[in-house]
């Protein structure tokens, strides 16, 4: 009941002094940037009371009209709130402390009907049931009200479904460069470790083969040296092909699928992992894939930098999409910009139009969540 009455309470006091601020401000908000700031904390704040996310920015005359609806609207609000409670309180005040007051000055309860305290009984009769009245109009009405605004401030600031594809478009565009650069990349990584690897292990096995040949007739002890190094060197190059080929499409996805290629993965990790697999139904070979390599790098950031003691993992389908959630109890403040592999987790997961949400304060735990649509 106190966190009920609170949370209504506490936003149309807010709400109240807000408005009070925008009505002094106005001249200021008229400007895009500083109405446009104004307005994004308001969403958020709405937001955070209904408990769903913002959407994103209006356009700046949105924010203007909001500003003259919430001057109007928020100030008659937060001065039911004010009064609701402000009442309540006199009435406390006149029910234990009447008899400090002079004769001539005691409080008045219920002043519509000018019943003055003079007695205990009456501080007793009157301001219960002040208390009582008004307490059950800050228990039922001021969160109906605190939400109603909320919900009108929401609905004011939503942008239109015009806007929202305008800012779909916006976001699969950057997504298509972070991909079209991530792919770029992958290639000159691919091309490097071929060249520097690969192939300059294939030309050392042809110059072996080569000098083998020309002294096969004359020193056989030479050619058979000649053709332990070459086989040697062979299978060193088969192992680095091997790998390069895993970071393309690892072949543990082929062999055993998601969910046995997920165990080896928790069962190599460098700390104990539970692991939570529903069932999963038919994947994508890309959703695979890029769920694998999530899944790879979280653990090896959990084993690397976390200093945990254990981990948690959780696979689902959550509507068309894959959910994925790794926990540690290790010492948060993961940080993207310290090398952490955030940032290729992020490209990975936005190239299938996917989200990626890290959550870890100082002191932990962590919790990565990854969302992956799975249509085909």
């Amino acid at each position: 009941m106190r966190d009920r009455v609170f949370s209504g309470s506490a936003y149309l006091l807010g709400t109240l002094a807000t408005a009070v601020v925008t009505l002094l401000a106005l001249p200021v908000l008229l400007a895009p940037p500083a109405a446009r700031g104004w307005a994004d904390w308001h969403r958020q704040r709405a937001g955070r009371l209904l408990g769903v996310p913002s959407a994103g920015r209006p356009p700046g005359w949105r924010d203007l009209g909001w500003a003259l609806a919430h001057i109007a609207v928020g100030l008659s609000l937060g001065l039911v709130a004010l009064l609701c409670l402000g009442n309540i309180l006199v009435a406390a005040v006149a029910l234990s402390l009447w008899w400090a007051f002079p004769p001539d000055k005691r409080p008045t309860l219920f002043s519509f009907f000018d019943v003055r305290v003079d007695g205990w009984a009456t501080a007793l009769v009157a301001g219960s049931v002040q208390i009582a009245v008004l307490g059950a109009v800050a228990w039922w009405v001021l969160p109906l009200l605190a939400r109603l605004h909320a919900r009108l401030c929401l609905a004011m600031l939503a942008p239109s479904a015009r806007e929202r594809l305008t800012e779909r478009v916006d976001v699969l565009t950057r997504s298509r460069v972070g991909v079209v650069d991530a792919h770029g990349a992958e290639l000159q990584r691919i091309e490097r470790d071929l060249h520097d690897g690969t192939q300059a292990r294939l030309v050392a096995i042809a110059m072996q083969v080569g000098m083998a040949r020309e002294s096969l007739t004359d020193d056989p002890d030479t050619v058979a040296a000649l053709l332990r190094q070459a086989h040697e060197t062979a299978e060193e190059a088969m192992i680095e092909l091997r790998t390069v080929l895993q970071t393309i499409y690892p072949p543990i996805l082929a062999d055993r699928g998601l969910d046995g290629a997920l165990a080896a993965l928790g069962a190599r990790s460098g700390v104990p992992v539970h692991i939570e697999l529903a069932d999963l139904g038919e994947l994508p070979a890309a959703v695979e894939a890029v769920a694998y390599y999530v899944i790879a790098e979280a653990l090896t950031n959990v084993t690397k930098h976390a200093a945990a003691t254990r981990a948690a993992l959780r696979v689902g389908r959550v509507g068309g999409d894959l959910s994925i959630e790794v926990t540690d109890d290790g010492r948060g403040g993961a940080d993207e910009a310290h090398g952490t592999g955030i940032a290729g987790m992020r490209r990975r997961v936005a190239a299938l139009d996917g989200a990626v949400r890290l959550d870890s304060p100082p002191g932990g735990p962590t919790t990565l969540a990854v969302r992956i649509p799975c249509a085909q």
